[in-house]
């Protein structure tokens, strides 16, 4: 099984996004990228782990550049539904400060996962004498197309995704963490998008990405959409009520302290909502935001309108490009769950 280190594209025909169909949510600018790399000191890797049909998983690393135990950079969390495994988020939320880049994968990955990444850290330079690190990682469960038993995400995989993490152009659909995840009745994955909304003390960009994995009935530009409204997989399978979950993480070089990163991670939580999310039982639904610019004095509450809505949209948008990139898969157990098929997204009624 060969890691499949940030590839350009999801596997098949290229995609579309949502912005390429004419789809656009809220005022707000996007980055050149349309990214969370459009953070200026933020970094994406994927390593994808496939062994058709019944391996469908991986690995995706947000890394804020300079981060490390001795150089923190201010955080928030907030819990949607806390039916997951996002290890590491008691020291965020107790001390307000990311010290590690941001790992997503598989439930039962998670914590070969965040052993690798511990590994990796105390590697890097200034940490020769590091005791105490705090890693996160996230998860969703890809139980539905993949064999989660297997638990196919090793060190080299995590290694892969955090050595090639790069700026520009995000890929999306089933790459890496997002390979085996499904949402909203379609096939989903990994989403990004960003936004350069205008503050009382200038302009900034938010950027965020998404692993979709939840369930409910996708609602785009007013209009409910399920597989059978659009003619495809009238009779996809779901996943069961304990198998949902959403990881959303959020960068800014807006200048804010932990307390204001809680709020617009409470913000990304919400958006889900538009998108038609059922906050389920078994659905763990979480939100990370970080800042890039942890010696600056915070913005003023009063001023942080422009950022909460442009957080709404991004998230929003994220979600709508994870199922527009995504392609029909058959996995575990010889289950296929269908793509959005943009095409007839707008045809739709």
């Amino acid at each position: 099984m060969e890691p499949l280190p940030h590839p350009q594209t999801p596997p098949g025909a290229a995609r579309r996004r949502a912005r390429d169909l004419g789809i656009v949510i809220g005022p707000s600018a996007t980055g050149p990228f349309n990214a969370i790399t459009d953070v200026p000191g933020v970094r994406v890797g994927h390593t994808t782990v496939r062994r058709p049909p019944d391996v469908h998983s991986g690995v995706t690393a947000v890394v804020p550049d300079l981060v490390g135990p001795h150089t923190p950079v201010p955080a928030g969390v907030f819990t949607g539904n806390g039916y997951g495994k996002l290890i590491g988020t008691t020291q965020l939320s107790e001390l307000g400060t990311l010290e590690t880049p941001i790992l997503l994968t598989s439930t039962l990955s998670a914590f070969r996962v965040a052993d690798a990444l511990v590994g990796w850290m105390l590697q890097r330079p200034g940490c020769e004498g590091v005791q105490s690190l705090n890693p996160v990682v996230g998860e969703c469960n890809d139980g539905l197309l993949s064999d989660i038993r297997a638990r196919p995400v090793h060190e080299e995989h995590v290694r892969a995704a955090l050595d090639t993490a790069s700026g520009g152009p995000v890929a999306e659909g089933c790459v890496g963490a997002g390979t085996g995840t499904v949402a909203l009745g379609f096939k989903a994955g990994v989403g990004t998008a960003s936004r350069t909304p205008d503050l009382t003390c200038g302009g900034f960009t938010v950027g965020v990405l998404v692993q979709a994995n939840f369930g409910g009935t996708l609602r785009v530009l007013g209009r409910t959409l399920t597989p059978r409204s659009v003619g495809v997989g009238a009779e996809a399978p779901v996943p069961a009520a304990d198998t949902g979950s959403c990881m959303i993480l959020v960068a800014t070089d807006a200048p804010l302290d932990a307390r204001q990163l809680t709020r617009v991670a409470r913000r990304a939580v919400f958006a889900l909502a538009r998108t038609g999310a059922a906050y389920s039982h078994g659905s763990g639904d979480y939100a990370i935001a970080f800042g890039t610019r942890p010696d600056d004095a915070p913005v003023a509450d009063a001023g942080l309108g422009p950022l909460f809505e442009a957080v709404l949209d991004a998230v929003e948008e994220a979600v709508l490009n994870s199922l527009l990139a995504a392609t029909t898969t058959t996995g575990f157990g010889g289950r296929t769950v269908p793509a959005l098929p943009a095409d007839l997204l707008l045809a739709a009624e």
